[in-house]
């Protein structure tokens, strides 16, 4: 089929532009016809210069139709909308597009084991805010442990791609990594494509005890949970892995998503995918990149006043992490930057 009937089959239902609107375009294309034809037997000498013609008649009809359509588009409809941004209407409506966008994309090459991923944050984990009466106040008493980096100042950590899982990076990152980028990108590449297959992959990876204190969690909190680790603790997954994760990840109960983009540590927009807990009072949002579709980083807000015993009394709105992921990249040593 060709470009011209795609574009007549594409555009049946426009209604038909009347005669005054095409007369400028028609009297164009009349008088090239017939300077052409006067030109012919001069033309025919040079055949260089009868192709440039042909060109030029292309070109002009072309941009005739284009005028046409443009005319008669309707300025609202699926791909206008797309053009505005990402769909926020439903989890499977953001995730299926992401996942679609993604499965369009070129696999990168996978880095040697001898490279080092490096990686640089803003944002962290607050352990030391408590309220006292209207004010949110440092409590110099409560542990440290627990915190991933200082919310306010950028930081760095490199991380050895082909490194083994014992081997723990002397970093001020205090997360544990149970399995090196290399591993992380075997297990993204091998997870099966049906959704609930992939959860249960992704539970066994990521067990209640990898990386977090949890207990008690239910299989959708443990779905989320997994699939948050996996995003999270990956240096690059590949984006054909990536997409079959979001379309595991829409399938999970409870999960929603933000129906505006949301600023991140960095102030970027990102689209916010989250899943409150009743269990933890505490609502977790995964960010994803609108244009790339690339995880950059979380945010976890208290959805309801509890006692923590790591940080007093938590109230609703309370951020308790917030963690943006600015740069990351593949370099040859430890130390070096991009």
């Amino acid at each position: 089929m060709d470009e011209l009937t795609r574009l007549r089959e594409l555009r049946a239902d426009a209604p038909a532009p009347d005669r005054a609107a095409l007369a400028p375009g028609r009297a164009l294309l009349t008088d090239a016809i017939a300077g052409r034809n006067r030109r012919t037997r001069r033309l025919r000498a040079d055949w260089r210069i009868a192709s440039l013609g042909a060109v030029v008649a292309i070109t002009a009809a072309a941009l005739f139709i284009t005028q046409i359509v443009d005319a008669t588009a309707p300025r609202h409809g699926h791909l206008a909308a797309r053009t505005h941004g990402p769909d926020l209407s439903s989890p499977a409506a953001a995730l299926k597009e992401a996942a679609d966008a993604l499965t369009r994309m070129e696999t990168p090459v996978e880095p040697r084991d001898d490279q080092w991923v490096y990686l640089r944050e803003v944002g962290g984990t607050v352990t030391d805010r408590v309220r006292v009466g209207d004010s949110v106040q440092t409590d110099p008493t409560v542990p440290q442990a627990m915190d991933r980096l200082d919310p306010h100042t950028p930081h760095e950590t490199w991380l050895k791609y082909g490194g083994e899982a014992e081997e723990k990076e002397k970093t001020t990152d205090l997360i544990h990594r149970p399995y090196s980028p290399s591993r992380l990108h075997r297990i993204a590449i091998e997870l099966p494509q049906n959704p609930q297959e992939l959860l249960a992959e992704l539970r066994r990876a990521f067990p209640a005890d990898a990386g977090y204190r949890v207990a008690g969690e239910t299989t959708d909190e443990h779905n989320y949970r997994a699939v948050f680790t996996l995003l999270d603790q990956s240096y690059a997954i590949p984006p054909h892995a990536l997409a079959r994760v979001y379309t595991a990840l829409a399938t999970v109960k409870d999960v929603k998503v933000t129906d505006r983009l949301v600023r991140d540590a960095s102030g970027r927009e990102v689209i916010a995918v989250t899943r409150e807990s009743s269990r933890t009072n505490i609502r977790q949002e995964i960010f994803i990149d609108p244009r790339t579709y690339a995880y950059t980083g979380f945010r976890e807000v208290v959805t309801k006043e509890h006692m923590a015993w790591y940080d007093g009394t938590r109230y609703p709105g309370d951020v308790i992490g917030d963690l943006a992921r600015t740069g990351t990249a593949v370099v040859d040593a430890k130390g070096q930057k991009p």
